[in-house]
C-alpha cells in the first residue's frame, strides 16, 4: 500500500498531504545532520522530513576501532536518531528500491509488511558497505569492522581467543587462538590491527601461560604501503610502528583462501588463525543499484558541485554512496571529514529547491587525515604540511574526534571514558556469550545428561 497517513507531528497548520515531503535514505552521520539542519532552518508547514535507516542510531564509524579495543564503550558512539531529531520521522527498516521517475520508494520496515512511501524529494545518504571478494572461507569465517555491533563482536573474540590458548595443551588449537589476520591497510584495518594488539597485548598480564611474544599479528595489504590517506612519508612511520611493535605487515601481498580458517596468502604463507579481520574496502550501499538514479563507474550515485543528482530534479546525494566533483577533475574522498561538512550544504540545498532559490556549491579544502594507532600512538598529516607521528599525532586524532562526534552528551560521555581508561588500568572481561544470548536458555532446555555423562554442548 502506499504511505499516505498524516504523521502526528507539528509541522503548522494546513492539509498535510500538500505540505512537500522530503525523504532522507540513511541515518549515518550525512543523513542524521542533514534532516538536523532541516528541521533549524525550514519553518512551519514547509516540509515533512523522514529519515528511513535499519537502526535507531547513528554510528560515529571513526571510534570503533576505540570500541574494539574496549577504550570507549560502545554505547558512547552511536546517537539515538529519535532524541536527536525532534520533527522528523524515523522509521527503522530498508529501503529495498527506488524509483525516482514515480518519486516512490519500496520501504521494508525490520518487522512488518512492505510498503511504498511517496515523496517530493530525496537525499541518498545510505553510506558504504563492506566490500568482500569471492574468496573461499572469507564469508564464513571473516569479520568487518563498519558497525558497532562488530567492533563489540571483536572485542569479546580477541578476549576468548587468549582463553582458548590459556585453556588448552593442543600446540595447534593454542597456536591458531593466538594468530590474528586483519586484510587492509587503510584506515580501518591499520587502527583496527593497532589497537585490539594493543588490548592483546595488555591481557597477557593476566593470562600466565601467554607472553606477548605468543601473539602473531598479521596486516595483509595488497598495496605496497599502509595508510595512503597520511602521505608516503607519515605512512612509511607508520608501518615502521607497527613493526617495532611486532606486527608481520605483508605488502603487495592477497588474501587467497580462509577455508576452514586456513589462511594462505600469495606470497605462499599458510597458517591457522582464530580470527580475521577483513577491512579491505568499502562500496556503495546496495539500494543504489536497486534505483533510477544515474550512476558513476564505481557503482556512486553521480552528483555536481552542489550535490544535486546529475540530470533529475528533486534528488541529492552525498557521502559513502555519492561521487562528488572536486572541482579539479576527480571526487572528493568519501570520508567522515567531508560527510561532516557536506550534511549543511546539502540541507540548505534541498531548502534552496524548496523554495525556489540559488543552491551553494559544496568546496572543501582538505584539512588532512588523523590516524590513532592505538595507546599513545598515532600518524597524522594535518593541512598538508604538518607530519606528525607517535603521542603529538594519537593527541591530534584524539582532538580532532572529539571535536567531530556528535552531541554534547557524546562527548562528554567519550571523554570520560578516555579518562577512566588512563586513571585505571584496562578492563579485561570478555562477553563473547553476547552473540548467542538465548544459548543459556537453550541449553538449559535439552536434556543435560546421557547414559550418566554430561553432554558437550554443541553451537
Amino acid at each position: 500500500m502506499t504511505e499516505s497517513r498524516n504523521y502526528r507531528l507539528v509541522y503548522g497548520g494546513g492539509d498535510e498531504s500538500e505540505i512537500p515531503h522530503v525523504l532522507i535514505v540513511g541515518g549515518g552521520y550525512l543523513g542524521m545532520y542533514t534532516a538536523r539542519r532541516l528541521e533549524k532552518k525550514l519553518g512551519p508547514g514547509e516540509a515533512r522530513i523522514t529519515v528511513v535507516d535499519p537502526n535507531s542510531y547513528m554510528t560515529y564509524q571513526p571510534f570503533l576501532p576505540e570500541t574494539a579495543a574496549g577504550s570507549i564503550s560502545p554505547r558512547n558512539v552511536v546517537v539515538p536518531l529519535r532524541k536527536v531529531l525532534k520533527r522528523t520521522r524515523v522509521l527503522n527498516g530498508r529501503v529495498i528500491r527506488i524509483d525516482h521517475a514515480g518519486r516512490t520508494v519500496d520501504f521494508e520496515p525490520n518487522l512488518g509488511e512492505p510498503r511504498t512511501i511517496s515523496y517530493d524529494y530525496i537525499v541518498m545518504a545510505a553510506g558504504a558497505v563492506s566490500r568482500t571478494l569471492p574468496i573461499p572461507g572469507l564469508a564464513e569465517w571473516g569479520i568487518g569492522i563498519k558497525t558497532v555491533e562488530e567492533a563489540a563482536y571483536l572485542r569479546n573474540h580477541v578476549l576468548e581467543q587468549l582463553n582458548i590458548a590459556d585453556s588448552t595443551d593442543d600446540p595447534d588449537l593454542r597456536r591458531k587462538a593466538l594468530n590474528f589476520v586483519f586484510v587492509g591497510g587503510g584506515f580501518a584495518g591499520a587502527e583496527a590491527i593497532a589497537e585490539l594488539e594493543d588490548l592483546a597485548r595488555d591481557a597477557t598480564r593476566i593470562y600466565p601461560s601467554i607472553s606477548v611474544d605468543d601473539l602473531h599479528f598479521y596486516l595483509i595489504e595488497a598495496a605496497d604501503r599502509i595508510l595512503p590517506e597520511v602521505g608516503p612519508q607519515v605512512g612509511s612511520k607508520a608501518l615502521n610502528q607497527l613493526k617495532l611493535r611486532g606486527i608481520d605487515v605483508r605488502l603487495s601481498t592477497f588474501l587467497e583462501s580462509a577455508v576452514d580458517q586456513r589462511i594462505k596468502l600469495s606470497d605462499g604463507a599458510e597458517f591457522d588463525a582464530g580470527t580475521l579481520v577483513w577491512t579491505a574496502g568499502v562500496k556503495p550501499n546496495p539500494v543504489v543499484q536497486a534505483s533510477d538514479l544515474p550512476l558513476g563507474p564505481k557503482g556512486h550515485i553521480d552528483t555536481t558541485e552542489f550535490l544535486a543528482v546529475n540530470g533529475v530534479d528533486g534528488a541529492f546525494a552525498g557521502g559513502d554512496n555519492a561521487q562528488v566533483p572536486d572541482g579539479n577533475g576527480g571526487f572528493y574522498p568519501p570520508n567522515a571529514q567531508n560527510a561532516v561538512r557536506q550534511a549543511p550544504v546539502l540541507a540548505d540545498n534541498v531548502i534552496a529547491a524548496l523554495r525556489g532559490t540559488k543552491p551553494t556549491a559544496y568546496k572543501h579544502e582538505n584539512l588532512g587525515a588523523v590516524a590513532g594507532l592505538g595507546m599513545h600512538k598515532g600518524a597524522a598529516q594535518l593541512f598538508g604540511k604538518v607530519k606528525l607521528t607517535g603521542r603529538p599525532a594519537w593527541y591530534a586524532h584524539r582532538s580532532y574526534h572529539l571535536y567531530a562526534v556528535p552531541t554534547l552528551n557524546r562527548k562528554l560521555r567519550v571523554l570520560a571514558d578516555w579518562t577512566l581508561a588512563f586513571l585505571l588500568r584496562r578492563d579485561f572481561a570478555g562477553l563473547p556469550e553476547m552473540g548467542e544470548p538465548r544459548q543459556a536458555f537453550e541449553d538449559a532446555s535439552r536434556p543435560q545428561v546421557e547414559n550418566g555423562q554430561l553432554l558437550r554442548r554443541v553451537s
